[in-house]
């Protein structure tokens, strides 16, 4: 929980576009110290300069989140120049389409090197920070958000790779909260499960490392891709709305944060699904029309 952000210093990863760029802006404008991580160099220069011209402190570094070195050096740094910080979030994301068994070992490593290596990263280089911090001052406080997805609650089909990380970052970001209550009342954590928001995740392939350049797409892939431009482009909820919605959560300490709280249907069929040992049902069940048109693309000859 934090009830008072003024002074206060951010992490953001992924923070030149989407949700990393809103939760800056908000930051800047509450007058927080903001370093920004991006793996862009000219969306992070802009955004950079936006948040200084706002006001705030920056420091800005390019890096790759899935590099345990980066983030060591970046956390290092941060530390240096600001102290233990107290917003920490661990958003940057990249998306990726096709059945699960089409997907190659670099769109794995690509994947969940940025979706849940770049979190690992995160909590296990400042969580050891902040709880110091709070250790030394009975009044300090911090909360730490990694950007999850509805993904990490549901399994559309065609998404293995993004549902498997996205899975696994709902699963962290549990027992994180769990972990921290169990050693200090100063730190709070939340998970973020956005549905479709228009934020560029969707042109993640932008930005894939030319080591993890994978092979030519497969018709499940490209297909997949179709689908999310689609559907994160006509999404009705702004990143901004959920920047919002990340900094009222902290404010209230509250763990889950929804887009789309409306989709949480979806996630309670899954679950009594398990519940009552049937099978999963089907994900196209409010949307027929769209499960059939993937199906007869897949089938197509």
């Amino acid at each position: 929980m934090i009830t008072n952000f003024k002074g206060k210093t951010a992490v953001l990863t992924g923070a030149a576009s989407g949700f990393g760029l809103e939760c800056a802006r908000i930051g800047a404008r509450l007058g927080m110290n903001l370093v920004l991580v991006d793996v862009q160099q000219d969306a992070l220069d802009r955004a950079s300069a936006e948040m200084k011209g706002l006001g705030a402190d920056v420091l800005a570094f390019k890096l790759d989140v899935s590099s345990a070195e980066a983030m060591q050096s970046m956390s290092q740094a941060a530390f240096q120049r600001f102290g233990a910080p107290h917003f920490v979030f661990n958003n940057a994301g990249v998306g990726s389409g096709g059945l699960v068994w089409e997907n190659t070992v670099k769109d794995w490593e690509w994947v969940l090197g940025v979706n849940l290596w770049g979190v690992i990263h995160g909590v296990r280089l400042f969580t050891p920070m902040m709880l110091e911090a709070a250790a030394r001052d009975p009044a300090w406080q911090g909360h730490i958000v990694n950007t999850a997805s509805m993904a990490g609650l549901l399994n559309p089909p065609n998404m293995g790779v993004y549902n498997v990380s996205k899975h696994a970052v709902v699963s962290l970001s549990e027992t994180l909260y769990q972990d921290l209550r169990l050693v200090s009342d100063q730190i709070g954590a939340s998970v973020l499960c956005p549905y479709f928001v228009p934020t560029g995740i969707s042109q993640s392939q932008r930005n894939r490392p030319a080591a993890l350049s994978s092979e030519k797409p497969t018709r499940s892939q490209l297909i997949g891709q179709a689908m999310t431009d689609k559907a994160v482009g006509s999404g009705k909820v702004s990143a901004a709305d959920v920047a919002q919605k990340v900094f009222d959560a902290m404010a209230s300490d509250e763990f889950y944060i929804f887009s789309h709280p409306k989709a949480l249907g979806n996630v309670q069929s899954r679950m009594e699904c398990i519940l009552q040992q049937t099978n999963p049902s089907d994900p196209f069940a409010e949307r027929l029309e769209i499960g059939r048109d993937l199906k007869a693309a897949l089938r197509a000859s």
